[in-house]
């Protein structure tokens, strides 16, 4: 996870996944590729998945070809150099895998006023053994670090990190999974519900909610405590 600057104006100072924008080369680059994905548009999300995490982590995920610590590091060098992944694939003779990222989850809200609108999908991907050399970005990021979702958790009860509500809830599903291959074979057995909280009142209590049958064990939360960034 990477801890967001503090200047920031949305989640600024809170722990998050590694992620970003598409960027336009995202998309011309999934347009020339054999991507395998059910459109472009998807095929250009992974591709920022992928470039994204190598810019703010120095994790190389999703790549297929020659790929270490060493190799990793110089591609992230040159991927913030040039600002695009194109030719950091042609330059290490890496090609994308898109199989590789799994989809997790998207989510998109709607209909709530005064909320920023964002369009967020998740993925999920293998590091096998996770013998890489990470270091922050130190521009967008303040902290880089290594945990489980338990211990995310733990940290976040102990106020020594601070996640936003749609963080911790998928936080909150990881930690139902024992190890990779359970949380990808859920992702790929529930359907594709994009997920868009709702705040609701009972008994004069208001809620942010998300929709049941979606994977979450936890789909509400009392709107005066949630983070919304």
């Amino acid at each position: 996870m990477v801890v967001r600057s503090r200047s920031l104006v949305f989640a600024g100072g809170a722990a998050v996944f590694p992620g970003g924008r598409v960027d336009e080369a995202d998309r011309a680059l999934a347009a020339r590729l054999d991507h395998g994905c059910a459109n472009p548009d998807e095929a250009a999300h992974r591709i920022a998945a992928v470039r994204e995490t190598l810019e703010e982590t120095g994790l190389a995920v999703g790549l297929h070809g020659t790929v270490d610590a060493a190799r990793a590091a110089d591609a992230r060098a040159m991927l913030l150099a040039e600002g695009a992944l194109a030719p950091v694939l042609d330059r290490f003779c890496w090609r994308i895998e898109f199989a590789a990222l799994t989809p997790f989850t998207r989510w998109l809200p709607k209909g709530m006023k005064h909320e920023r609108i964002f369009d967020t999908r998740f993925y999920l991907a293998d590091l096998g053994t996770g013998a890489v050399d990470v270091t922050v970005d130190a521009t967008e990021n303040t902290r880089l670090f290594w945990t489980t979702a338990q211990g995310a958790l733990r940290a976040a009860e102990r106020g020594e990190i601070s996640v936003i509500f749609p963080t911790r809830r998928n936080l909150e599903r990881l930690a139902t999974f024992p190890d990779f291959a359970a949380a990808r074979a859920q992702a790929e057995a529930l359907p594709r519900g994009t997920v868009s909280p709702k705040i609701v009142e009972r008994d004069g209590t208001r809620w942010l909610t998300i929709p049941e049958g979606l994977g979450y064990p936890v789909t509400q939360e009392r709107l005066d405590s949630a983070f919304r960034g």
